[in-house]
């Protein structure tokens, strides 16, 4: 098995001990702090591998504990606005209202909705959402980036937990390079999840792009925890702790450069319709609703 993070808090150990009882939970956690004893519960940091020894130093988080019905910190996230699909053909108006993106019981709630719009940029749309991204407030080069998300189901919905080259506004897609951590074509493909990585000659329909499939169950089902190990020369992507596929430049296309060595910014987004996931139909019901517990970034000690 690649890098996993142990999480040291002690909810997400009895959420992932539940099946053992309370006695394995405190097993678990007792070896944990044996292992560790050096790491407090609440440090969220823990070797990525025990045979490399390494670990992880949190180096930026959003837990998204303000109170309900506040707006995304303006300090770490900036709400995009505007209709016009965004390169994908997406059907919704992005907007910054807390009707598509709040907080709300400790979780940031991006929102879609079926309604008439009229959005900043001109368009009119039929369908509502919440696109969030950190450019010129965070960005990192190489480490862990990790989310812990609850998606939608419906049809046409196009959750993902993505980043973006820091040099996006001056050379623009895809020579800034992107890293998608997951996305997933709503109502299609209700147990997979998708990780790819999009740059100059292998990019849009042609990305370094792999899958992961629940064993059982629906990605919809519960919360889960996606992430990518990041390196000088590697991208690594895991679905709750498992790593599913790893990408390095032996994997592009022959002749094209390899972009990720550079800072990233972080997006998150709910689409509605687009080339993924194809557009709603009768069987979606709205409100579709994508849920963030946390968003967390280490680098490695």
């Amino acid at each position: 098995m690649g890098p996993v993070l142990v999480d040291l808090g002690l909810q997400q150990l009895e959420r992932r001990c539940s099946c053992g009882g309370r006695g394995a939970q405190q097993r678990a956690l007792i070896a944990l702090l044996v292992v560790f004893p050096f790491l407090p519960a609440s440090a969220q940091e823990a070797p990525s591998d025990k045979s490399r020894r390494s670990s992880w130093i949190l180096s930026w988080s959003d837990e998204f504990n303000g109170a309900n019905g506040s707006a995304p910190d303006p300090a770490k996230w900036i709400v995009e606005s505007g209709g016009h699909g965004w390169g994908n053909d997406e059907l919704e108006c992005y907007t910054p209202r807390a009707k598509n993106a709040r907080l709300e019981n400790g979780n940031l709630v991006i929102e879609a909705d079926r309604e008439g719009f009229a959005c900043a940029d001109g368009a009119r749309r039929t369908y509502t959402s919440a696109r969030l991204k950190t450019q010129g407030r965070f960005s990192q080069k190489y480490g862990r980036f990790e989310a812990r998300i609850r998606i939608p189901s419906g049809k046409g919905m196009w959750p993902a937990f993505w980043m973006l080259g820091d040099d996006f506004s001056t050379v623009g897609w895809p020579a800034c390079g992107e890293i998608d951590v997951m996305e997933n074509a709503g109502g299609t493909e209700l147990s997979i999840i998708h990780g790819s990585l999009h740059g100059p000659g292998y990019s849009a329909d042609h990305p370094l792009a792999a899958a992961y499939e629940l064993p059982k169950g629906r990605f919809s089902d519960g919360f889960h925890v996606f992430a990518v190990e990041w390196a000088p020369q590697a991208v690594r992507f895991f679905a709750d702790g498992q790593l599913y596929a790893t990408k390095t430049p032996a994997d592009l296309p022959a002749g094209k450069p390899w972009v990720f060595n550079q800072p990233f910014f972080i997006l998150l987004n709910l689409a509605v319709g687009g080339k993924m996931p194809g557009s709603p139909d009768d069987s979606t019901v709205f409100p579709q609703r994508m849920l963030v517990d946390y968003v967390r970034v280490y680098r490695q000690k």
